[in-house]
């Protein structure tokens, strides 16, 4: 991805989120995704949809240990 659409991403997941911590980075071996990051922490990776360039997909893990008991 270009670092236009890095910024535009970040931006965009910031006002989303209400968060000014959110990160957007590119990863080092692929060009079609970017990872979101949280301060040092991973949370999720957002692919460019392969129907249309334009369209992203954001896709995050939930874990069952990461989760309150209730």
């Amino acid at each position: 991805m270009t670092q236009d659409e890095v910024r535009r991403l970040e931006a965009y997941l910031r006002q989303l989120f209400r968060l000014d911590t959110i990160e957007v980075r590119p990863r080092p071996t692929k060009d079609d995704s970017v990872e979101v990051y949280i301060g040092d922490e991973y949370i999720a990776t957002i692919f460019r949809d392969p129907d249309d360039d334009q369209d992203y997909q954001f896709q995050m893990a939930i874990l069952a240990i990461d989760l309150p008991e209730l």
